[in-house]
């Protein structure tokens, strides 16, 4: 917490000793006997012990003592003193003005630093703790806006990993039809094209509606059945009204390019995904066959993962046997407090 006083605080001081300096004055008129002296130097005398006193503690002893060095005995000991030293002044001066001797008060000494500590305690524990309420929460809020840029920053470094990601898997998919079918190349080139357009109009975009999810993932399903013929069957089983809900951007086609990296059809068996709405969820599944020796680049289901904690508290969930794997993935809504 930053205990450095800012324009803010200047305010609230000079209101504080404003409304202060107007009680203590009438009820000085109110009683009726009170000199004009202590009219005119008690207010003044009270103001400056009590900034000097917020200053030693605002930025040496809090600073040094509690943020710094965690030496709770040591500011203890220098706040008493402080009390009583800054304390001690003002009494004096209270005595002054009010036509007695010093001597009196100084011949008991318990009772002048009991005096001290409590007259220098009065005249700066509500405005110090005012000032203290009013840091904690400024504190609170940059923690909040820090946090809220770390989110973001890590959100934005998350979907940058995605991108290079899928672009090496498609040219993959591209070098391996140039040379076979070459109308299929130029359809799927075009398809690429406007996959990228998708992927250039969200990039800042941590969530997107589910419906436009779906649209982009069955172009990504054509590129990948235009590339494997009948190795890869995806079936879409999705009738439910889809509005309202949003997906982390590229979820979908993360799920399915999972699918597809671990996954080999052999000459008995292709690889079958179904997407199904369940709940609150969009759920994956495939068979599991043999899998393909790949390496991965480190992002897939643990970019995911990631990613979900960002947004949100839901998980995804993963189900997985010898014969099938399944991946849900939460589905979110955007929240409509102000």
């Amino acid at each position: 917490m930053n205990t450095k006083l800012n324009k803010s605080d200047y305010w609230l001081i000079g209101i504080y000793f404003f409304l202060s300096w107007l009680f203590t004055t009438t009820d000085y008129y109110f009683e009726g006997n009170a000199k004009t002296i202590e009219m005119i130097v008690d207010a003044p005398v009270q103001l400056v012990v009590t900034l000097f006193m917020l200053y030693i503690f605002m930025y040496y002893l809090i600073p040094k003592y509690l943020v710094e060095n965690k030496n709770y005995w040591m500011f203890f000991s220098l706040s008493l003193l402080t009390l009583i030293a800054l304390g001690g002044i003002d009494v004096l001066i209270l005595q002054w003005t009010g036509g007695n001797q010093f001597g009196s008060m100084l011949k008991k000494p318990i009772h002048f630093i009991y005096k001290s500590i409590a007259t220098a305690s009065n005249n700066i524990a509500l405005l110090f703790g005012i000032l203290l309420t009013k840091k904690f929460y400024e504190s609170q809020i940059a923690m909040v806006s820090m946090e809220e840029k770390r989110r973001e920053n890590e959100l934005k470094m998350l979907r940058s990993q995605i991108d290079p990601h899928f672009l090496f898997n498609n040219l993959n998919t591209l070098d391996a039809l140039i040379d076979t079918d070459t109308q299929a190349c130029k359809t799927y080139i075009q398809r690429l094209s406007k996959l990228y357009r998708y992927l250039i109009q969200t990039k800042d975009a941590e969530v997107m509606p589910l419906e436009e999810e779906m649209q982009w993932v069955q172009h990504y399903i054509y590129l990948i059945e235009t590339r494997f013929k009948k190795d890869y069957q995806f079936h879409i089983a999705i009738s439910q009204d889809l509005s309202g809900f949003y997906i982390p951007t590229g979820a979908l086609q993360l799920a399915l390019e999972n699918v597809v990296k671990h996954n080999h059809a052999t000459d008995n068996q292709y690889v079958e995904a179904s997407i199904q709405f369940a709940a609150d969820q969009i759920c994956i599944r495939n068979n599991k066959t043999i899998k393909k020796n790949t390496d991965s680049l480190g992002t897939g289901l643990k970019n995911l993962k990631a990613r979900y904690q960002l947004l949100s508290d839901k998980q995804i969930e993963i189900e997985e046997n010898d014969h099938s794997f399944q991946i849900c993935l939460p589905l979110l809504t955007l929240s409509t407090d102000s």
